[in-house]
């Protein structure tokens, strides 16, 4: 059975008025099987392009940040607050539009049968390309 499914590619943007980003992650949810889960990756390719978009961005303090995003998905008391919101509540705190230097793309849709595969397989494309 195939499953319909929502995502959106986590950007590292060390300048926001420059708009220039570096993906480094994906979320994926599919509401009807109650999936929600994100990989994040700052492997050492990403971390050169940010340093030479901003020689001054605090990696340590963007890793921090993007740890986050993986323990929001897996809900639960570790979480915090957000952690006791429903899966759909949960994805939309995720990928709610900001200002900041740890953005989300715009929602797509896609459609599968092995929801982790699909992580894996957007994940593959468009971060680690």
């Amino acid at each position: 059975m195939r499953s319909t499914y929502d995502y959106a590619i986590v950007r590292v943007v060390p300048r926001v008025e420059r708009g220039e980003f570096v993906n480094v992650g994906v979320i994926l949810s599919c509401s009807g099987s109650g999936f929600l889960k994100a990989r994040v990756e700052l492997g050492p390719a990403a971390v050169a392009a940010l340093h030479a978009l901003a020689p001054e961005l605090d990696i340590e303090q963007i890793r921090s940040s993007l740890a986050a995003i993986p323990m929001i998905c897996a809900g639960g008391p570790q979480a915090g607050a957000i952690g006791a919101l429903s899966v759909r509540e949960r994805f939309h705190w995720l990928v709610a539009p900001r200002s900041t230097s740890l953005q989300t793309s715009a929602v797509h849709t896609g459609r599968c049968q092995d929801l982790d595969a699909a992580l894996d397989c957007v994940f593959d494309r468009m971060v680690r390309r």
